[in-house]
């Protein structure tokens, strides 16, 4: 009975240890995909459009099918990739950083320059996207794949600034933890997609079938609440990009010894932030980095511009028009 005892206790242990693994492997997730919230939102925001034109019945099967492509570049395919350069060659993990913290940047600048009238073009697809066939099925087939593949770009950001963010552990450790990271992102982007691209029928549905005045009303509210809805997102999640990769940049210039940017926008965020009365000096101090990181972030993203619509832009559609 004693040695019953004695191993019902030892399986506790294990179990108590176990449980604490999980959650640490949680809890480490959920701050290293805090960090990569920029690249998150503009997930979120560019995905829609790649339903529009089909019919209500096929926006979910194919938000599923891009959710399934995204699970396989994330846990197939990069997080492999991400541990052995981790192991391997963590010197690359700064560069990385920086080359995807510039590519939020030059996304959120190309947004920002469109709207402006001075060039950039944002997501939009190849011109010769625009001779699209006209079968359903294989239309469905080439948008699912360009979204796939535009999931690629900004899942091996997702993936690569929550990597730098999982503190140093067992190798083990940091693989559930970047899977789990892969695992709630996938989860809660295409999940907020679905809502966001569903919305407009629940709110016809509400009009159409609703019993109450308020409900139909509430119905009304959402269609005409989701083009701006639409439209805030793409503005959160360009301030985002540009904030998320200014900072990304700037702190890659710190680890590789050129601290003067991050200093200078230190020094005018703690001037602005004790400026304030004193129950405000840390939002203010946090809202004036941000600012700051976030128009470091724009004036790289302008510069690059060039560079990515001239070469970078070109170069990879040719290589993708042969894949």
């Amino acid at each position: 009975m004693s040695g019953l005892l004695a191993l019902l206790d030892d399986v506790a242990g294990i179990a108590k240890v176990a449980a604490a693994s999980v959650d640490d492997v949680i809890g480490q997730a959920a701050k290293a995909g805090s960090k990569a919230a920029g690249a998150v939102i503009d997930d979120a925001a560019v995905t829609p459009k790649y339903v529009q034109g089909f019919s209500a019945d096929r926006e979910l099967p194919i938000i599923w099918r891009i959710a399934k492509g995204s699970f396989i570049n994330k846990l197939v395919y990069l997080l492999p990739i991400g541990l052995a350069l981790n192991h391997f060659a963590p010197w690359s993990i700064t560069p990385l950083l920086m080359i995807g913290g510039a590519y939020l940047c030059f996304e959120g600048a190309e947004k920002v320059a469109h709207v402006l009238g001075v060039g950039g073009h944002g997501h939009t697809d190849h011109p010769a996207a625009a001779e699209e066939p006209e079968d359903p099925a294989h239309l469905e087939e080439k948008k699912a794949a360009g979204a796939i593949k535009t999931d690629f770009i900004l899942s091996a950001e997702i993936m690569t600034i929550a990597l730098a963010a999982i503190p140093e552990s067992t190798f083990w450790m940091e693989a559930a933890t970047l899977a789990a990271v892969a695992i709630m992102i996938t989860v809660a982007v295409y999940g907020a997609v679905a809502m966001i691209v569903k919305a407009d029928d629940v709110g016809l549905a509400m009009v159409a079938r609703g019993q109450l005045a308020v409900t139909r009303g509430l119905g009304r509210g959402i269609v005409k609440a989701m083009p701006y809805v639409m439209k805030a997102l793409t503005i959160i999640g360009t301030a985002a990009m540009l904030w998320v990769g200014g900072s990304i940049v700037i702190h890659g210039l710190e680890v590789l010894g050129a601290g003067f940017p991050g200093h200078l926008i230190h020094d005018i965020a703690y001037m602005i932030g004790h400026a304030l009365p004193a129950g405000a000096v840390a939002f203010g101090e946090w809202a004036a980095k941000a600012t700051l990181d976030g128009l470091f972030g724009l004036a790289l993203g302008m510069a690059l511009i060039p560079v990515g619509e001239k070469l970078v832009t070109p170069l990879w559609r040719r290589v993708f028009a042969r894949a």
